[in-house]
């Protein structure tokens, strides 16, 4: 399957992958610790990508509303702050760390879907695939960029949230 550079695709393959995390992390026989290193570094990055590349190039165009970007950018404050409160939980697979993977999959999954049926709709309708592509591409740079700076680690995670 070739890499789309479309930004609307590129956003919906990191929720897709971030719903496979979520059942890993649920499951008893799959290695739970990894599968939330890779969920933290992957939220992360996906989503100060968002914020840094995308959101502000979509609240340009008329037809997208500029209230649901901001109201995007504070679900992701509070999947950060879903996400901290599960990497401080000691002991995986704990009942605490259930309760709060819970909690992250619920604040996740309500902002993936509410970014996509009003911002990813709104882009595929009103922004040219020649701009999406700009704009996947830029996406994709960001985001790589923060993983190779280890954004899921806790540490990081704490400086946004208190940031």
């Amino acid at each position: 399957m070739p890499q789309t550079q479309d930004v609307v695709e590129l956003i919906l393959q990191d929720h897709r992958r971030m719903e496979d995390l979520f059942r890993l992390m649920r499951s008893v026989e799959a290695d739970r610790a990894a599968a939330l290193k890779e969920f933290a570094d992957l939220l992360v990055a996906h989503a100060q990508a968002e914020e840094a590349k995308v959101y502000p190039a979509l609240k340009r165009y008329k037809n997208i509303d500029d209230e649901e970007v901001e109201h995007g950018e504070h679900e992701h404050d509070e999947g950060n702050e879903a996400l901290l409160a599960l990497l401080e939980v000691e002991e995986v697979g704990s009942d605490a760390w259930d309760s709060k993977l819970e909690e992250l999959v619920e604040a996740v999954t309500h902002h993936a879907d509410e970014e996509e049926r009003t911002i990813l709709n709104g882009a595929r309708e009103n922004v040219a695939m020649e701009r999406r592509e700009e704009l996947g591409a830029a996406f994709l740079e960001e985001r790589e960029r923060q993983l190779k700076a280890d954004c899921g680690s806790i540490d990081n995670v704490r400086r946004i949230v208190k940031a």
